[in-house]
């Protein structure tokens, strides 16, 4: 046992949760950041740091945050979330793609690696902001997410660190890594360039966890297709998939959905690559409380279809694909109150008006007259006789229209109106590497595993088509990270 060597590429979520299981394995581990130590933690960073888990009642959330008070427990409805319904919400918006083996191994993992999260220092808290409403005096939780890291993604990424530090795990920033050694006896370790200057690292075994390829315009446009070289990227500028390219070379075998995505809204005018100093504010995520518009002042997605945990990944592309690759969210005074947070930062693209007509004429790039026309084709259809209600798939639609709203439908009719302008926000890329399910061990073109080779994270594929749901991704990174990184500490 004493002797071994592990590297890890990357020093997100996955890549730290793979270099501690490796350093309880008594491995020596070397984590090998392309970032700048100020930029470091990948897209982890970016995120808000929500994690699906699974959890049978009140009873388990208290052990994963000890700090709920007992007026938290009375005030809040915060049901349970059966492995069931997360295998059915996973199954359900891949539409029946992701892969059964890896789906359960992610849900069946989640509760107890988060609670091993705990134990290394993260502090897990309820999502009272964005993902609870209250009603009549108490808050009911939605969609099945309920935890997320305090601090947020930020957070997460400085408490992974400070537990690898306490673990003697040596971390090097400003380290590209270049390519893996790899002989006919597996992969040996990774050739890198730092401060100008390239080198090698041996080890044992190797972890990828650098992330997927979207924040390279090139990739992206050669497999997500015409048009998605124009995107803004939500995260990292580091994730350029070159651990993809090297596990490729090293003989991988590609799998998932190399033409999918997670994209969201984004602010219109955000920059080209994610903002540490705002976060995922860019992102404008309370849709289903209003109307998207095109440029023809066309509505064309259905806000209501679901909760917005089970629909914001995808609503990306759909912008993309409108004329001017944009939209605006429209809103009335009935449920401004519900916006998000980060509806309220400095950083956004935001026009109001007293009335419709001054509204329209504030729209940059929209048609004022089919705006207008829109909207009262839109107030004519919706069912006023169902109750709105946030908390729930409350079945308030539209009648008649050619795209309809399922749920949570309300006249906008009520000024002064807010809009809010959007675009295309990338925030990982679902195609990857085959990986086998117990052990995160990569699998070669033939189905054989690679001697020395690992991988969790973004660089997986297998695990997400079209869709995802909300906050799995981060849980989807700590689930094999943990594993990818046991198996590579006790590798040969």
């Amino acid at each position: 046992m004493a002797g071994r060597r592990v590297v890890v590429v990357g020093a997100g979520n996955a890549a730290l949760c793979a270099a501690l299981a490796a350093r309880e394995q008594g491995a020596e581990v070397l984590v090998l950041e392309r970032a700048p130590k100020k930029l470091r933690g990948g897209n982890t960073a970016f995120t808000a740091g929500a994690m699906r888990v699974v959890y049978k009642g009140v009873e388990d959330l208290k052990k994963l945050m000890p700090d709920l008070t007992p007026e938290e427990i009375d005030n809040t409805d915060f049901g349970a979330y059966p492995a069931e319904a997360y295998l059915d919400d996973l199954a359900r918006v891949t539409e029946y793609r992701t892969d059964p083996e890896l789906a359960s191994t992610l849900v069946d993992e989640s509760l107890p690696t988060l609670l091993w999260m705990a134990e290394k220092g993260v502090r897990f808290v309820p999502i009272y902001g964005r993902q609870a409403f209250k009603v009549e005096g108490r808050f009911t939780f939605w969609g099945g997410l309920t935890v997320e890291a305090s601090g947020g993604g930020m957070g997460l990424v400085e408490a992974l660190t400070r537990a690898a530090e306490r673990a003697g795990i040596q971390i090097e920033y400003g380290a590209r890594v270049l390519d893996l050694l790899q002989d006919d006896d597996g992969v040996q370790g990774v050739r890198l360039r730092q401060d100008g200057r390239t080198r090698e690292e041996r080890a044992d075994a190797v972890v990828l966890a650098s992330g997927g390829f979207q924040s390279s315009s090139e990739m992206r446009a050669r497999y997500l297709g015409p048009g998605w070289d124009l995107a803004k990227v939500r995260g990292t500028m580091y994730n350029t998939g070159d651990g993809l390219q090297m596990a490729l070379r090293a003989g991988a075998s590609p799998a998932g959905n190399w033409s999918g995505c997670h994209a969201v809204g984004w602010d219109r005018n955000a920059p080209e690559f994610g903002d540490l100093a705002v976060g995922d504010h860019f992102q404008k995520h309370s849709y289903p409380w209003g109307i998207m518009v095109n440029a023809h002042g066309r509505r064309f997605v259905d806000e209501g279809a679901d909760f917005r945990n089970y629909t914001y990944a995808k609503y990306g592309r759909v912008i993309l694909e409108q004329p001017g690759q944009f939209a605006w969210q429209v809103f009335d005074q009935k449920v401004t109150h519900l916006l998000r947070d980060e509806y309220r930062i400095r950083q956004i693209t935001k026009v109001t008006a007293p009335t419709l007509e001054k509204l329209a004429e504030k729209m940059d790039g929209v048609d004022p007259a089919g705006f207008l026309a829109e909207i009262d084709a839109y107030n004519a259809a919706v069912d006023t006789d169902t109750p709105f209600n946030p908390n729930v798939r409350d079945g308030r639609g539209t009648k008649g229209l050619a795209v309809g709203k399922t749920n949570w439908a309300n006249t906008v009719d009520e000024g002064p109106f807010e809009a809010y302008a959007v675009t295309c926000g990338i925030t990982f890329t679902f195609g990857g590497v085959r990986i086998a399910p117990e052990s995160a061990q990569v699998i070669d073109t033939d189905m054989n595993p690679i001697p020395g080779l690992f991988a969790a994270g973004e660089l997986v594929g297998g695990v997400f088509y079209f869709n995802y749901p909300g906050g799995t991704g981060l849980t989807n990174g700590s689930v094999f990270g943990r594993i990818a990184g046991a198996s590579a500490g006790r590798a040969r």
